[in-house]
């Protein structure tokens, strides 16, 4: 996690112009927002004025250009203004256009740099969280793109640029911070082939493309209003798009993005990638709240109950009992636990025996708590509809519940399952009978 706060911008600034692939004249005005709002756009010129989040199961269609859509708003185009907020430490904005797409200006993303310095940039009364990238997450497409994000202190994008033919093949590799982002990828030019001109124009796409908002590269020829501004400028206006299309997954990162052949499509889909194995992470830090009242037994009053002891005990606390027929208990799964140097070294797993056996002593609890049954011990009769959904490893808070469907004098039954943050991780129905010591 960074030690940055948030930032967002100090005031509105408006930009007007010609959007690329409607060719329509919009105004758009980039307003502060607050913290943790994160990237919105809002459709002005449209009843209620919707909004629709700049995130990565928004995204629609990936021609040429990445476009957002919620129900039947769509916003289009949207990777360049977002590469400028991200690249410039914006983390918190709304969007505002007047029409769909926002103003194409040079093909690069300076003039949203130029909108963000002049709006200014705030600090805000949070801190920025960052995701450092711990293992390397790797896509591949069928049309050649690779795109791997290794572990890195800091966020890089290296780009490989391939035209068609392999050519115009560029490489373009940078720290990204404001800094870098403004001198070195914001001004780079959009680019498009000759061959791929006509086929865009039959699509209705590109009516306000022309030289002055974009590069035709025709053979080896590229033809543009002014010279290129960098020898490696394609590769460089790659590296724009790449990093607008990543913060679809709503989470900036420590990486290394490693690019080849990079484009919409591959970027969005990894997008969602990295929003998915966010969230996937973040189930693993199961939050801390315990019920309070008199339900609730600690360690101290589970040993009074159970006769288990190390390294058999499996119940940590009780946290919550409905009556006599409802109780839940927790266990802390710590890397330190006397199995998991025996079962798979190396890729520590709780043994599914072992939360069959919390089960059974849950439910135990819930049945030796009662007066008349103080001293005995629960015995195992049988298990049945045993399933194992997901596997529980070492720093997991396993929640587990039991419930009682049938008692007949000393014999029990109870339904069971464990829940790692919410996912059931295993469940059995389970049948044992109480006998004296």
């Amino acid at each position: 996690m960074s030690a940055d706060a948030q930032h967002t911008l100090a005031s509105p600034a408006t930009l007007e112009g010609t959007s690329l692939h409607t060719g329509a004249k919009v105004t758009l005005t980039l307003k502060p927002a607050a913290v943790d709002h994160g990237f919105k756009f809002r459709r002005v010129d449209l009843p209620d004025q919707p909004f629709i989040d700049a995130d990565a199961d928004k995204v629609k269609t990936v021609e040429r250009a990445t476009t957002l859509a919620e129900g039947s708003v769509k916003v289009h185009t949207v990777e360049h203004v977002l590469s400028a907020l991200t690249g410039m430490g914006v983390d918190n904005a709304i969007i505002e256009m007047d029409a769909n797409e926002p103003p194409i200006g040079d093909g690069s993303a300076r003039p949203f740099v130029e909108l963000i310095k002049k709006a200014g940039i705030a600090p805000q009364d949070a801190l920025r969280k960052v995701w450092e990238i711990r293992e390397p997450i790797h896509q591949e497409s069928g049309d050649g793109t690779l795109i791997t994000i290794v572990p890195s202190k800091t966020f890089r994008v290296s780009v490989t640029n391939v035209g068609p033919d392999g050519r115009f093949t560029q490489y373009f590799s940078a720290e990204v911070n404001p800094e870098t982002y403004e001198k070195e990828i914001a001004p780079a030019r959009t680019f498009v082939y000759y061959e791929d001109v006509k086929p865009l124009l039959d699509k209705g796409l590109i009516k306000g493309g022309s030289l002055e908002s974009a590069i035709v590269i025709r053979g080896e020829q590229v033809m543009t209003k002014e010279p290129l501004r960098y020898t490696n400028e394609f590769a460089r206006h790659k590296a724009l798009d790449v990093i607008g299309d990543l913060i679809l997954s709503g989470k900036r990162i420590l990486g290394h993005v490693i690019a080849v052949k990079p484009g919409h499509g591959p970027n969005s889909k990894l997008a969602a990638t990295l929003k998915r194995e966010y969230a996937r992470v973040r189930s693993l830090a199961a939050p801390f709240q315990l019920p309070t009242g008199e339900t609730v037994l600690d360690i101290n009053d589970v040993l009074k109950i159970l006769p288990h002891r190390y390294p058999f005990l499996m119940v940590d606390r009780i946290i919550d009992m409905v009556g006599d027929f409802k109780c839940t208990g927790v266990k802390n799964v710590t890397v330190n636990e006397p199995f998991f140097p025996g079962h798979f070294p190396g890729h520590p797993i709780m043994p599914g025996v072992l939360q069959l056996e919390a089960m059974a002593q849950v439910s135990s609890v819930l049945m030796l708590r009662k007066p008349e049954n103080a001293g005995k011990i629960g015995y195992f009769m049988s298990a049945d509809n045993v399933k194992w959904r997901r596997p529980v490893l070492p720093g997991d808070t396993l929640y587990i519940e039991s419930e009682v469907i049938k008692i007949r004098g000393s014999i029990g039954q109870t339904k069971c399952r464990c829940l790692v943050n919410g996912e059931v991780a295993s469940e059995a129905e389970l049948k044992f009978a109480l006998v004296g010591q």
